[in-house]
């Protein structure tokens, strides 16, 4: 029996409408990138392992898909060493190459290894996939797009600014309604040490990370076995509680963190860049959550995680500053700053809402209907001069049935068929049809090369 075929668990294929749809979004991504001045890279789709290690926590690391190396992978393994619990310390020795985990430690590498060619600041967007070894659910896939715009070279907080604006004009253009929650690592940080906890701030990050999947008194119990004393965790609650304006929040972590250098410079950050977005003018929610923690090890300044409000699903975009990441390969002091958009949630999200254009249904516009051979070559000629003039046509490949033929545009969707027989060339006419309305136009040839779609009947 023929083996059933099947993809990974945690991938998916995409049919010609859907990939129609995926494109819409990655132009709208695309288009909005080169409006703020950003410019295109691309990095390979595997790394060196040693360069994504370390770079995303311990949870990061578990979850990197590794390769194993080529010809003979236990060459350099002791027999003992299988028994070793350490599966990352194994996993150095078998692998040396990694897929990438996301977009950020990839362009730090890019950064370091090509800076002399590089001006700063410098401005970059990336739009490739990325993979990760999670356990599929609905939102969350094992091979993703991403969509990342940074900007390295530069302290001003202006960058968190603008990049704030770029989410609000991607966002208006999808239509997808959307609160923009906000934060800053330095809070978190000042929020440790007044907590009585500083040196479990990697820990508490992870674990508030998770609140929005398993509720606060999850998080209380994890915290604790992270090994947060009790009487830390109750200080933590009524922080991660807090309500009110952002003004108000602002105004009350002040309070909280006056002992913090650190957590008042997080403080100040925030009331800068928040205020600054605020004048500007808005169309998204913008809100300071003092639990978003973005449990990536990397980030040091403003943290930025985006939800859909009218469809239930995880974040459709994040970002944030990392001021450290370059030195880990040998540049230290280099700021950046970056944003990802999913392109797969919000893909998810505008399947959900029906937010597409109805533009997209086909990728033809015009169908030239196949009489014979004669006709055909003629219809070639007619449907290479729409081309030139930017619509998309194609001419049936065989000249089989008129019903057919017309059946084939009404599932396809494609919105006229050009008829082209013995009396259109005797006449050196076109017969266009509109296959919405059903009304017909007859066009000479001779105009028909200048027609746009919005001159079609």
């Amino acid at each position: 029996m023929a083996q059933k075929p099947s993809i990974p668990k945690g991938t998916r294929d995409f049919s010609p409408i859907e990939m129609a749809r995926r494109n819409y979004i990655f132009d709208t991504i695309r288009e909005a990138f080169r409006l703020h001045g950003f410019h295109q890279i691309e990095t390979p789709a595997m790394e060196n392992l040693s360069t994504l290690l370390g770079k995303y926590g311990e949870e990061g690391d578990r979850l990197l898909f590794k390769i194993l190396n080529s010809g003979d992978f236990f060459k350099d393994v002791d027999p003992s060493e299988l028994q070793d619990p350490n599966l990352t310390r194994l996993a150095t020795k078998l692998c040396e190459k990694g897929l990438r985990y996301d977009l950020t430690v990839p362009f730090a590498r890019y950064v370091v290894q090509h800076r002399q060619d590089i001006q700063m600041p410098f401005k970059r967007f990336q739009i490739q996939p990325v993979w990760r070894a999670d356990r599929p659910q609905k939102g969350r896939y094992r091979e993703f797009y991403q969509c990342d715009a940074d900007v390295v070279g530069s302290d001003s907080l202006h960058n968190e600014v603008e990049l704030l604006g770029l989410i609000d004009y991607v966002m208006r253009k999808l239509k997808i309604r959307t609160r923009i929650l906000v934060n800053n690592r330095k809070v978190l940080s000042g929020i440790a040490e007044v907590i009585g906890e500083p040196d479990k701030l990697i820990d508490i990050t992870v674990a508030i990370d998770k609140i929005d999947k398993i509720g606060l008194d999850a998080v209380k119990e994890e915290l604790i076995e992270r090994g947060v004393s009790a009487e830390a965790v109750e200080k933590l609650q009524p922080i991660l509680e807090l309500k009110g304006s952002n003004e108000e929040k602002l105004a009350r972590l002040g309070e909280i963190l006056k002992d913090s250098e650190t957590g008042l410079k997080g403080v100040e950050e925030l009331q800068q860049v928040i205020g600054s977005f605020e004048s500007l003018g808005h169309d998204c929610e913008l809100d300071l959550d003092v639990s978003l923690a973005r449990g990536l090890n990397y980030y040091t300044g403003t943290i930025i995680e985006v939800k859909a409000l009218d469809a239930q699903i995880g974040s459709i975009t994040g970002g944030g500053r990392y001021d450290n990441l370059t030195g880990v390969f040998g540049v230290s002091g280099l700021s950046g700053v970056g944003i990802s958009f999913g392109a797969d949630r919000i893909y998810d999200v505008l399947n959900t809402l029906g937010l597409y254009p109805g533009s997209l249904s086909s990728a033809v516009q015009v169908l030239f209907v196949n009489f014979g051979p004669e006709e055909a070559l003629a219809s070639e000629g007619l449907a290479r001069l729409l081309r030139d003039n930017g619509i998309s046509a194609m001419v049936y490949p065989e000249a089989t049935k008129m019903k057919k033929q017309m059946g084939f545009a009404n599932t396809e969707g494609i919105p006229f068929v050009a008829i082209v027989g013995e009396s259109e060339l005797a006449e050196k006419r076109v017969t266009v049809k509109n296959m919405g309305s059903g009304e017909q136009k007859s066009i000479p040839m001779a105009d028909f090369a200048s027609l746009t779609i919005a001159g079609m009947p």
